[in-house]
């Protein structure tokens, strides 16, 4: 750190707000307090590009990588479709080309405040007009350091506190620069913390790109395992199934002994009560029961009078969003909300969860799609939905398939965790190794 920098009168120091983080490295116990700096105070450049006149024409196979906010992702560079630019357009982009160690932050857009710090892969390339770059002075502020601020708690207060009504719609530069930033004493303390922050963020990129392979590799294997549009038999058979010659195919509704349909309006809610299920809780395969919503305990039986589901049922999202499906869960009593089906599988014909996942499989979510109706939000009718073209195997086929899916399921569950304890342990840490602005000590 230079001189300049490491000299403070005492008048400076008594001025500026004094804070301590609550976690330290053993080396830094004894360090005096961090200092709230600005951003701007610590840069040598704030700014963004500008996209090419003609816009994707101009982008090229190879050349200068061009990066926008899609490639800037909470930590990590996303390169999988980076755009490239011709060294002619790239010249007359001078004033943003990337250089090593640059902090890149998206300031418009849904994607406003992440951020990440730029490598050898993009060097030499250029932004667009949705992504800052933030050059730091040498030796001042360590660029990793001031990445993990950005995407802390505190980092993103920041950026919040300047979008009205909390809409992220966009920040400008003097807003970029206006950040307080609360910098340690030594500039080995803030590599120490950019480091171990990083470390984490290369696990956590890792963990989800792991998750992301096990749930490609279970959409390629229903592909296979479930017959396509048309046909009467998959592409691909457990061996001892493999002589058992073509699936039946019938309508949906020779598999199903019962459905329960809540159409309609939508229940009374309450406080407290029964767990209301509604259609934004069923997930693409899985059931999100994070929400509190409830209906009253008198107003339960009056409400399901049209049926109560019972483990083993499969429900089915007839609009907003379309053909979500999702097993009925085994413990508690719950209340199901509008626009949702309950279908309970004829025992004698298929297993529930065989039904479960060919619903899933693209054959049927393209007839469901394809059979939907509605301007503004497509839906498909329950007495439409069991007329629909339904090919299923014998029922040992059926439940081996299952097995098979239910398996890779459970493995994308625990491997989904294992990313979220990785996500909650570093959020936690973040809030330790940096001091909160608000406790400041003048």
């Amino acid at each position: 750190m230079s001189n300049q920098n490491k000299t403070t009168t005492a008048t400076e120091n008594e001025a500026r707000p004094v804070l301590v983080p609550k976690l330290r490295f053993p080396e830094f116990l004894g360090e005096e307090g961090w200092e709230l700096n600005t951003l701007g105070s610590k840069a040598t450049k704030v700014g963004s590009g500008i996209t090419p006149s003609g816009g994707e024409s101009n982008y090229r196979a190879i050349g200068r990588p061009f990066v926008r906010s899609q490639n800037v992702g909470w930590g990590e560079l996303i390169l999988n479709d980076v755009a490239f630019i011709d060294d002619e357009t790239h010249r007359s982009f001078g004033a943003t080309e990337i250089k090593l160690d640059d902090v890149l932050l998206n300031i418009t857009g849904a994607s406003i405040g992440r951020s990440t710090v730029a490598d050898m892969r993009i060097v030499g390339g250029n932004v667009n007009q949705h992504v800052c770059i933030i050059r730091l002075e040498d030796e001042a502020l360590v660029p990793r350091f001031l990445n993990q601020y950005l995407l802390s708690e505190y980092g993103q207060d920041q950026i919040d506190s300047f979008q009205a009504g909390g809409n992220r719609q966009g920040l400008n530069f003097a807003q970029v620069r206006s950040f307080s930033i609360p910098l340690p004493p030594r500039t080995t303390e803030q590599q120490k913390i950019g480091n171990c922050l990083t470390s984490l963020d290369n696990l956590i990129t890792a963990q989800a790109r792991k998750v992301d392979a096990l749930k490609t590799h279970k959409k390629g294997l229903m592909q296979q395992l479930l017959p396509r549009e048309g046909e009467t038999q998959p592409r691909l058979r457990f061996p001892e199934f493999r002589d058992a010659g073509e699936w039946v195919q019938e309508e949906l509704s020779k598999c199903i002994k019962k459905v329960i349909d809540y159409r309609g309006k939508a229940p009374p809610k309450a406080k407290s009560g029964i767990p209301l299920i509604t259609a934004k809780n069923v997930r693409p395969g899985w059931l999100d029961m994070t929400n509190d919503e409830y209906i009253e305990k008198d107003k339960y039986e009056e409400w399901m009078s049209r049926g109560i589901p019972t483990e083993g049922d499969i429900l089915f999202t007839t609009e907003a969003p379309l053909g979500n499906v999702a097993l009925y869960p085994s413990l508690g009593k719950f209340a199901l909300g509008q626009r949702l089906l309950a279908l309970r599988p004829n025992p004698n014909k298929c297993v529930a969860p065989f039904i479960f996942y060919s619903l899933q499989g693209p054959t049927m979510q393209g007839a469901i799609d394809f059979h939907g109706t509605g301007s503004t939000a497509k839906g498909i009718k329950s007495k439409v939905l069991v007329r629909l073209s339904f090919c299923y195997p014998g029922v040992k086929e059926q439940q081996r398939i299952a097995t098979c899916l239910t398996t890779l399921d459970s493995l994308i569950t625990t491997e989904n965790q294992k990313l979220e304890t990785l996500k909650t342990h570093k959020k936690g840490l973040m809030q330790q190794l940096f001091p909160p602005p608000e406790e400041a000590e003048q």
